[in-house]
């Protein structure tokens, strides 16, 4: 297998935040708000060189998302940016209302999302922010794997014209994507070939599937790893190319399995080719205080998920 190693971790919302200052120096229509979060979103930089063009919100998301929303009338590109939880679930009428009805062309960006955010426990772990996106119409959904890919996401998004949800965390992850990549919207990342399973999965869970991809590969396994940094539009040529070499899927994702990405793909084969799937995620349940290793040992998104995912699905083909 190809072997994927990294020289230092960083938290993707990093990513984002030097993504945003980069979009400062070269479009003077990219404008961003928060909601009394600058330091967690790692804005500082942009609002440094760019005073101008911040505007600081307060706790007070729904305005946020107003604000941005008529914004756009005047030919600005508008960044939001608060944690995942207050970026969706706080505020998804205004967004459905005054964001995607209307094709807007806000950038909804969200840190913090997940269980990794850990200590801060359940209230603010958001687990089902990608399915609340996902079903808005017209609402592209984004979820990076590591720094480079972030902040390679963030300036991509700009040029797209209409509604984005842009998903990152908080914990510091392997960097193992190129340095200066280009991004692009709803086009999948082979990571390995394999020919016995395939596992496809998004965000921090990306790495915790290489490093799965080790152990089986140790044992004899041939894994495809896919990385779907974009949820929606989904890359379904991908994934099925894939499945026809494999026959069985593995989807992985720090989110519920009710609405994810998961439930994305398992729509796609139930419609073209069923497939066995196995799903690794959160199971109908709120996270709780935890570091974010302890949460993902506990709530089973980890590697060793993976590996027994992909065990089990490949036990459910041979005996099809």
């Amino acid at each position: 297998m190809k072997e994927y190693t990294y020289t230092e971790k960083k938290d993707t919302r990093s990513g984002f935040g030097d993504g945003l200052t980069e979009l400062g120096r070269k479009n003077p229509d990219v404008v961003a708000l928060c909601a009394d979060l600058v330091g967690s979103l790692k804005m500082q930089d942009f609002i440094d060189e760019n005073p101008e063009r911040f505007f600081q919100v307060g706790i007070a998301e729904a305005n946020m998302m107003g604000i941005a929303a008529g914004l756009t009338i005047g030919g600005k590109i508008p960044f939001t940016g608060t944690f995942a939880n207050f970026s969706t679930g706080r505020v998804y009428d205004q967004i459905r209302q005054s964001i995607a009805y209307s094709h807007k062309n806000v950038k909804i960006c969200a840190s913090h999302a997940g269980l990794t955010l850990g200590e801060d426990g359940a209230t603010h772990q958001i687990l089902e922010d990608i399915g609340l996106m996902k079903m808005l119409p017209g609402m592209v959904v984004i979820n990076p794997c590591d720094y480079n890919q972030t902040k390679a996401a963030t300036i991509a998004i700009a040029d797209y014209k209409g509604p984005v949800y842009l998903r990152f965390g908080r914990p510091k992850i392997p960097v193992f994507t190129p340095e200066n990549q280009t991004f692009e919207i709803g086009k999948a990342i082979h990571f390995q070939e394999g020919k016995d399973v395939t596992i496809v999965a998004t965000g921090h869970m990306v790495w915790e599937a290489l490093e799965a991809t080790k152990e089986l590969t140790s044992q004899g396994i041939s894994v495809e790893v896919i990385n779907i940094h974009t949820i929606k539009p989904l890359d379904e040529n991908a994934i099925l190319k894939s499945i026809e070499k494999t026959g069985c899927i593995v989807t992985a994702e720090e989110h519920n399995i009710y609405g994810g990405l998961g439930e994305s793909v398992a729509r796609l084969l139930s419609t073209t080719t069923p497939t066995p799937q196995e799903f690794v995620g959160t199971n109908d349940t709120f996270g709780e205080s935890g570091t974010p290793e302890q949460l993902m040992v506990k709530y089973r998104i980890d590697k060793t998920a993976i590996v027994n995912a992909a065990k089990k699905v490949i036990r459910r083909k041979k005996s099809n």
